[in-house]
């Protein structure tokens, strides 16, 4: 199952990648709105608990730094 940080990170960079190709003005400032929302909800995310959200975070690493608190 895909994380949180990881599906907001990947729909934001497909939103930003749809606003270049978009024909008209307006549906590239709909697709940059979106790219907003999932970047800000990308750092709450991130300033909640910075750890889940290293690209090369498992489920044990995870787990490893839970135990550290």
């Amino acid at each position: 199952m895909e994380s949180d940080a990881r599906f907001y990170r990947r729909r934001a960079n497909e939103e930003i990648a749809a606003a270049g190709r978009a024909v008209t003005e307006a549906a590239r400032e709909r697709r940059m709105i979106l790219a907003g929302i999932f970047l800000d909800r990308l750092k709450t995310i991130e300033a909640c608990d910075p750890a889940m959200t290293a690209s090369d975070s498992s489920a044990f690493s995870w787990s490893d730094a839970r135990r550290a608190y």
